[in-house]
């Protein structure tokens, strides 16, 4: 049975997900994790890693289904969370990203092995 450090072993390290770490991503396509206390909880892929990981973090909920997620976590009756809400709660958390050719097939994997609590279906 892998590992999740098995899985990551060809991404970057840990780092806290804020705009410093995402203006730090390269333009290249890749797969990128955001890991909750070690726990990876979302799996994405992109044309480009720098501005997905941005898009993250100040998107909105149409743009980026991690904001949706995080953003129905932490929505109270009567409130919905902001982006900062959302922003805030990413930033508590780390991100870790892997430049590939193969974003797609590379996602697939991880998900299946790794099932994330944000990563709304299952791919076929």
């Amino acid at each position: 049975m892998l590992d999740v450090e098995d899985l990551l072993a060809n991404f970057t390290p840990p780092q806290p997900y804020t705009m410093e770490a995402a203006d730090g991503a390269p333009t290249s396509p890749g797969v990128h994790v955001v890991l909750d206390r070690g726990t990876v909880v979302y799996v994405g892929y992109t044309g480009n890693l720098r501005n997905r990981l941005r898009q993250h973090l100040t998107g909105n909920r149409d743009s980026s289904v991690l904001h949706e997620q995080v953003g129905q976590l932490l929505d109270k009756p009567g409130h919905e969370a902001s982006a900062v809400d959302i922003a805030d709660w990413l930033g508590r958390r780390e991100v870790r990203w892997q430049e590939t050719d193969n974003p797609d097939g590379t996602k697939e994997a991880l998900v299946l092995a790794l099932k994330p609590r944000f990563n709304r279906q299952v791919p076929k």
